[in-house]
């Protein structure tokens, strides 16, 4: 039997992913196009759900929180029904770190990135997490998860 220290391309593809993930938030945040917390999302879906462009859930492993299920259920069922990406993170506080001001916790269990100015690029590393959940819907994995990159 030989064992490969290599890393299986499952694993590597979701490094490069959550590397992507970052990238996505950062570069959204830089340009105001970030929307962090359940009610500010749910907001910005009801005002205006064509701005939308990605949607994160973010929760801890050990939170059983019934109400923010339930919040996550009918933000998926938007996000569904509105062609909207969405994707899982497992990790609150290196999310809280990527998208919050420093020194203070933000609600993070939902981040919106919106859509970039018309006159504008379009954002790469956006680009490849659209793709990355379109590949995981054809496999039926319709909210992927997503590992954050250690920083």
């Amino acid at each position: 039997m030989t064992l490969s220290l290599l890393p299986t391309l499952t694993q590597t593809k979701m490094v490069n992913e959550g590397k992507s993930l970052s990238e996505a938030l950062l570069s959204a945040k830089a340009e105001g196009r970030l929307t962090v917390g359940v009610y500010e999302c749910a907001k910005i879906m009801n005002e205006d759900p064509d701005s939308v462009s990605f949607c994160l859930l973010a929760t801890d492993d050990f939170e059983c929180d019934i109400a923010l299920q339930i919040h996550f259920t009918l933000i998926q069922a938007f996000c569904f029904d509105n062609d909207i990406s969405i994707v899982r993170v497992n990790d609150l506080k290196r999310l809280n770190a990527l998208v919050g001001t420093k020194g203070q916790l933000e609600d993070a269990h939902c981040v919106l990135i919106t859509n970039p100015a018309e006159d504008s690029w379009e954002d790469p590393a956006l680009e490849k997490l659209h793709l990355f959940c379109e590949e995981s819907r054809s496999y039926n994995e319709w909210v992927p998860e997503i590992t954050l990159p250690e920083r």
